[in-house]
């Protein structure tokens, strides 16, 4: 059993998963600090994380091999969601056996709170990119399979004279608005010129890590409106 599409708007729910309290409390707090994910539940057993995936029909987990019951990798496919490994288990063939039991990527421990920051930001993208109903064709398969494992590294493709931070930024306040929001909205919520967020807008949408549309008014110009990547 699968969950589905997030709704556009809507929150990706996460299923926590690691046998060390204090470890899965630290997950579950670096996920809640990323704009569009929230925590659906903790489980401390593959038991558990199974029971609590079938009642809580998260949209991901975060899955730890060494766990007290069976490995993560033997109860990923019964989770219904997808699931990114993070786990001290660096051997090729623990690796294998998460790759071909569906896991969508796998972050070795220690990491940082960016390393999985990056992860779950560049899931989002995917997970919107592969939403809706209708087909796809190759070369959007291909830009969804390539934004799943690029993490989200703004700067990679920074234009000359931007900044990798405030871009960071623009793209933070744009998915912590819960609706569209205009260049104005952004300039207002960061405290920068309308023309310099207006412009970073314009390069994040041309990019894929912002969606923008129009809103027409009755007089003037159609308004821009960006928003999170949400299915077409």
């Amino acid at each position: 059993m699968t969950y589905g599409p997030v709704r556009e708007g809507a929150p990706i729910r996460v299923l926590v998963v690691d046998d060390d309290f204090r470890v899965a409390d630290v997950h579950a707090r670096y996920v809640r600090r990323v704009p569009g994910f929230e925590v659906a539940g903790i489980a401390h057993t593959a038991a558990e994380a199974v029971e609590m995936a079938g009642r809580l029909r998260p949209h991901l987990a975060l899955l730890d091999q060494y766990l007290p019951d069976a490995p993560g990798t033997s109860i990923a496919p019964r989770l219904g969601c997808d699931v990114i490994m993070l786990t001290a288990a660096a051997e090729r063939a623990v690796v294998r056996e998460a790759m071909r039991r569906g896991v969508v990527n796998y972050l070795v421990k220690p990491f940082n709170e960016n390393d999985l920051a990056e992860r779950l930001r560049a899931y989002a993208r995917f997970h919107g990119q592969l939403g809706g109903d209708r087909a796809l064709d190759q070369a959007e398969i291909d830009r969804a399979v390539r934004v799943l494992h690029e993490g989200d590294r703004v700067d990679a493709a920074m234009r000359k004279g931007r900044s990798s931070q405030t871009a960071r930024l623009v793209i933070d306040a744009v998915r912590a608005a819960g609706e569209p929001v205009t260049a104005a909205d952004v300039a207002a919520r960061l405290g920068i010129s309308r023309a310099t967020a207006q412009r970073y807008l314009s390069d994040l949408a041309a990019d894929g890590r912002v969606a923008v549309g129009l809103r027409y008014g009755t007089t003037g110009r159609p308004e821009h409106l960006y928003r999170r990547p949400a299915p077409e």
